[in-house]
């Protein structure tokens, strides 16, 4: 991407315009959301503008909101590649998780097992064990090489066997930025006849996916990760999704999707999420939206691994950082998570939000089993920098400008070291 459209893009989002009373920040927290395109802020205003309804009047506002809807599934089902049916929409990617499990209950017996992994996000573990825990059945972990921040499946088969009911595993992690080979794990998978659950909250703003083509059942993702307002979407596939007996008001309707949509929908926010999308839409080319939005995403990948290769280049000219991030070969997101030695993480954040207005994240991102595992919680975590297509190799050249005056400054150098 060139540095014209750079600025092109960037002059998509208002948080990135500065004004005679205002410098804006530099976001390097993208992993816990990005900021919002123009075309998202445009739907949700406009959508509010011309007056709001609920459901199934038949009065223009509330016709309006229902095509919205409908609009929205079919936006998103072009940019999963799944069917509009499919596309249900929550307050967020914990909450529909939470309410996907309770619904898998009775398919659960205590002679079950359910397996997650040490490397995602809790979102996407404790409500699989929660119901795991309701039902008397047992849990299973996928562990973490510790070595390479990867997933180890060198025992899958023993992992995943004739017990299993359900699998959840992440697309890629909301820290090392590991994207996990999905393709043996579903394999497996299904061959012992269990459900898998693919959280691709961290992986939607980053790659192109492909519903259809993993073959899992239920994938969870959030609009407010990639340019939108917070907005949950699930994709289900349909032979699940039909036979779910969910926890609904007994009116309210009984089919695919609208009977998982419990209550009134943030119908404006899932406005927003049309914009979103189409915001990527317009990055790319080809006749249909679906080709468009893969293209539109391989123009993203593209800039943004110009900025990871410039990133991961100086954390290795750095002994003073420790870098948890898997070794060349293996597929990531331009997310890092590292230490600085014997530095607590606040302190980092703090002062690079006070001395360069750059917002970085520190702690356990809720990836709490990985913090755990790799000893990190005394230190406070991790300090993360997660890029976005926004950001720019400027601001990439000033956070390396930043992180060497900061150890310069807080780092004790070793006797005869130069000054």
């Amino acid at each position: 991407m060139s540095q014209l459209s750079i600025q092109q893009l960037r002059a998509a989002f208002p948080a990135l315009q500065e004004t005679p009373d205002r410098k804006p920040l530099i976001y390097f927290d993208g992993p816990g959301g990005t900021q919002m395109a123009q075309p998202a802020l445009e739907a949700m205003v406009g959508y509010i503008t011309a007056g709001m309804a609920n459901l199934h009047g038949a009065f223009p506002t509330s016709i309006r909101t229902e095509e919205v809807l409908e609009s929205a599934r079919n936006t998103v089902a072009d940019l999963l590649n799944c069917a509009p049916a499919e596309v249900a929409f929550g307050q967020n990617m914990t909450s529909l998780a939470f309410a996907i499990a309770r619904s898998l209950g009775p398919f659960l017996t205590d002679q079950d097992e359910v397996v997650v992994t040490e490397l995602d996000h809790r979102a996407n573990v404790d409500p699989w064990v929660t119901l795991a825990q309701d039902k008397g059945a047992a849990v299973q972990f996928i562990p973490v090489n510790p070595a390479t921040y990867t997933l180890d499946l060198t025992h899958l088969e023993s992992i995943i066997t004739e017990r299993t009911k359900l699998v959840a595993v992440g697309m890629s992690s909301n820290v090392t930025g590991t994207v996990t080979d999905l393709a043996p794990i579903i394999a497996r998978a299904k061959a012992v006849n269990a459900w898998v659950v693919v959280d691709a909250v961290h992986a939607v703003p980053h790659l192109t996916l492909d519903f259809r083509q993993l073959g899992c059942d239920v994938l969870l993702c959030s609009a407010y990760k990639f340019f939108g307002p917070h907005v949950g979407i699930a994709a289900i596939a349909a032979s699940l999704f039909e036979k779910l007996p969910v926890y609904k008001l007994a009116p309210a309707p009984q089919h695919i999707p609208d009977k998982l949509e419990t209550g009134t929908q943030n119908h404006e926010a899932i406005a927003g999420l049309i914009g979103a999308i189409s915001f990527i839409e317009g990055l790319g080319s080809g006749v249909t939206r679906r080709e468009r939005l893969q293209t539109g995403m391989q123009q993203i990948a593209a800039h943004e691994q110009e900025l990871t290769t410039r990133l991961e280049n100086f954390f290795q000219s750095q002994p003073e950082v420790r870098l948890y991030r898997a070794p060349a070969g293996t597929p990531k997101t331009p997310t890092f998570a590292f230490t600085v030695a014997n530095v607590p993480a606040r302190q980092v954040t703090s002062w690079f939000a006070e001395h360069y207005g750059m917002c970085l994240a520190d702690g356990h991102f809720y990836a709490s089993t990985l913090a755990e595992k790799l000893q990190v919680n005394p230190q406070g975590g991790w300090v993360r920098i997660g890029l976005a297509p926004y950001n720019s190799l400027a601001e990439v050249a000033l956070f390396e400008q930043g992180l060497r005056e900061f150890i310069r400054l807080h780092v004790p150098q070793p006797a005869g070291s130069p000054a």
